[in-house]
């Protein structure tokens, strides 16, 4: 911040009543802060964004407008966007995403989410990225990047540890330092240092027995004191409680849910508290110096509003934009006997099953939704990609109740049932009683039939293409999964078609793992994150070889959730405390440290070609305080067709004194080859690619002694490694 810019703030908040301090420091209408017009400072207009803009809110009320000119371009989820591990496709969703929140007047853009997936049910875990916090921040990055190009201010959320939907405003999450350094703080470090993200957003949940949006230890110590943030700090919706707490901290705008705006605790509260003398003024300043900071980076006051980039959205260039994200963002599980990709040529007749061939994503599931300017469907992309020479016969194979979750946790919620379904509402009234048991007999029945025409229709077909998956009544917010289970009974399905019809690729839609007991059945799998508006292109374009499958799981798929140290080591979905007592072992690092019995690998994904790894490399340089590991290794297709890989270099600590994963991700790199094509990796680490965080030290530490480098497709799938070793300890 320049001289210049430090005496405009100096002086207008020399100028700012009190009152007027404190309009901006508090939401005004449920997406929006006050300005002050006199001194030519506008309000903050902000919106929610993870997927695409949303659409317009009335401004007392939870409820959309109507209007005709908010549709956008619907982005992949954050899921897909980390399973494509491409950094660049990273900041080009972001662009996307920044541009059209400029376009559409936004001042924030509430994205990206990049919470740790601590444990597969988690709602919200569709907008989350990874369970790996190396993977999290190395797309965070260019994301942030992206947006803020088009003078919008990122709100990088939701800060800290909040990984559940249960109890979410209310439940205390106890984590020891040790794995905040390591697990859950290291993406908003990034967020901060790296990519200087304008505004934040504090989580609902307590940490440590604060709130963290009046968490000083959160806010102060570690955001403002230690990274050096600057930026301003927005509430989540509804998570300020006490108003002495969270004038006193770095918070700097409380938002609600409620229209209740004079009332909100950084409002008349507070300005009742500053003139009794309780709370001293000095603390409003700050805010207000935070958010004239992060206006003046946006143009949006001094000298250079008129040079504020203006946007626009729904351009051919975004949905050419989400289409290269999505294409690289589609996972194949497994294609044991070559079965995709599927050739055109002879094809006479096809069957699509499955509801979420045809089910719209974009509408629902809390904040993420969006009124996407079109959503091609994975029936409408297999239709145009075959065209009129081969019959495409769709059946729903499973029912979707009518559901509205409502409850307070979830103060967004609506229907996304699809109307155009033509199935019978099932309800007390048509089925001519009250009960539950006839109800769910009634569902039964349905399923049933519908069951019966699937496995009818693929005995008839030559090839079946089922799709199922989860929707927004499960991936939401608000709420977390009982169980990693398929919904609508599509386990009985999957199974009743694969045994009608061997020839049958089963696809799945879905924000996080889901249980496979039919995966011995099935010859080939795909797996997609929600897809954006481009998704049904997509996938037509990678079955039919089009395109071939580069995505790599940004997660791992565990059998079921017991599985989960979050489960039976931790604690999950609890409505009080819930103590991560898994510490440092999230994800793969618990999985491979203890040979877990899987179904697939973090980092995992196939390809329609093939790599060899070879020639590793590895050279040591260590200076008096700077540790530097240079990494090379040749990858080559050695297939029939351009493809591309990720390369992933982990690092095990051989001689830890402390309890260490077997490996940890520290470097990687997406390629793109053509047959026999040959390219050299090159990857230079410094200290924290081998460091731990010490509790002793209060520090980052790299300890003396022997490290692997391993250098592979997935976590577990490891080609070239080589041992070194460190002769010093590395403070830093």
């Amino acid at each position: 911040m320049s001289e210049k810019d430090t005496r405009l703030i100096n002086k207008l908040l020399e100028k700012l009543t009190l009152e007027e301090k404190i309009g901006m420091i508090h939401g005004a209408s449920l997406f929006r802060t006050k300005g002050v017009e006199r001194l030519g400072i506008p309000p903050l207009k902000m919106s929610d964004g993870p997927m695409g803009v949303r659409m317009e809110f009335a401004d007392t009320e939870w409820r959309a407008i109507g209007n005709t000119d908010d549709y956008v371009t619907y982005l992949p989820s954050n899921s897909a966007i980390a399973a494509t591990w491409n950094r660049e496709l990273a900041g080009k969703a972001g662009e996307v995403l920044g541009e059209e929140a400029r376009g559409r007047g936004k001042d924030i853009i509430l994205a990206p989410g990049i919470n740790i997936k601590r444990s597969p049910l988690c709602g919200r875990n569709f907008e989350y990225m990874s369970e790996d916090p190396y993977l999290v921040k190395e797309l965070t990055v260019p994301m942030i990047r992206g947006i803020q190009k088009y003078d919008v201010a990122a709100c990088v959320k939701h800060f800290a540890a909040n990984s559940q939907e249960t109890q979410r405003l209310w439940v205390d999450t106890l984590v020891d330092e040790r794995t905040l350094q390591e697990i859950y703080y290291p993406a908003f470090k990034d967020a901060v240092k790296r990519a200087n993200t304008y505004s934040l957003m504090g989580a609902y949940n307590l940490l440590n027995g604060k709130h963290c949006c009046e968490n000083g230890k959160l806010l102060d110590e570690v955001l403002r004191e230690q990274w050096g943030y600057d930026g301003t700090i927005v509430s989540d919706w509804g998570a300020v409680h006490n108003t002495q707490a969270a004038a006193e901290c770095s918070l700097d705008v409380e938002m609600n849910i409620t229209n209740d705006f004079d009332d909100y605790c950084l409002s008349k509260p507070l300005l009742e508290k500053v003139k009794s003398g309780e709370i001293d003024e000095l603390c409003i300043d700050n805010k207000v110096r935070n958010i004239l900071r992060m206006m003046l980076r946006l143009h949006m006051i001094g000298d250079q509003v008129e040079e504020r980039k203006a946007g626009t959205y729904n351009t051919k260039t975004h949905q050419e934009a989400v289409l290269e994200v999505v294409r690289e963002s589609v996972i194949l599980l497994k294609n044991d006997n070559n079965e995709l990709p599927l050739k055109k040529k002879g094809l006479k007749k096809i069957a699509v099953i499955g509801q979420n061939a045809v089910q719209i994503h974009s509408n629902g599931g809390g904040s993420a939704e969006v009124k996407a300017l079109y959503e091609i469907s994975p029936l409408m992309g297999i239709k145009k990609i075959l065209g009129g020479n081969t019959e495409v016969v769709f059946a729903e194979g499973y029912y979707i109740p009518k559901k509205c979750e409502e409850s307070d946790q979830n103060w967004q919620a609506t229907s996304i049932y699809d109307k155009s379904l033509e199935i019978a509402d099932i309800t007390r009234e048509n089925i001519g009683g009250n009960s539950e048991d006839r109800i769910e007999e009634r569902r039964k029945q349905i399923q049933n039939q519908l069951r019966e025409k699937a496995v009818a229709l693929a005995k008839e077909v030559e090839v079946v293409i089922l799709i199922g998956g989860l929707n927004h009544d499960y991936d939401v917010e608000g709420l977390d999964r009982e169980h990693m289970r398929l919904p609508y009974e599509q386990d009985a399905l999957i199974q009743a078609v694969l045994e009608a019809n061997p020839h049958t690729i089963v696809v799945i839609y879905a924000g996080a793992p889901v249980e496979m007991p039919w995966i011995e059945q099935a010859d080939s799998i795909v797996w997609s994150y929600y897809a954006g508006m481009e998704g049904g292109t997509a996938l037509a374009e990678i079955l039919w070889g089009e395109v071939n499958p580069s995505g790599k799981l940004p997660e791992t798929f565990i059998k079921k959730e017991i599985q989960c140290p979050a489960h039976f080591i931790g604690e999950f979905g609890k409505k009080d405390v819930v103590a991560y007592k898994e510490e440092i072992m999230v994800g793969y690092r618990y999985y491979d440290t203890y040979c877990t019995d899987i179904l697939f690998p973090f980092g995992y994904g196939l390809s329609y070609t093939e790599f060899l790894y070879d020639d590793l490399k590895v050279q040591l340089l260590e200076k008096e305080n700077e540790l530097s590991v240079i990494v090379e290794a040749s990858i080559k297709n050695i297939g029939n067709l351009e493809g591309a890989e990720v390369v992933q270099l982990y690092i095990v600590d051989v001689e830890a004194s402390v309890e260490r994963p077997l490996h940890e991700l520290k470097a990687f790199e997406k390629i793109n080859l053509k047959p026999e094509e040959v390219h050299k990796i090159h990857f230079v680490l410094n200290e924290e690619a081998f460091s731990f965080y010490s509790v002793e030290d209060k520090c980052f530490k790299v300890e003396d002694g022997a490290f692997m480098i391993q250098v592979g497709g997935s976590s577990r799938n490891i080609h070239l490694e080589e041992e070194i070793i460190i002769t010093r300890n590395y403070f830093k």
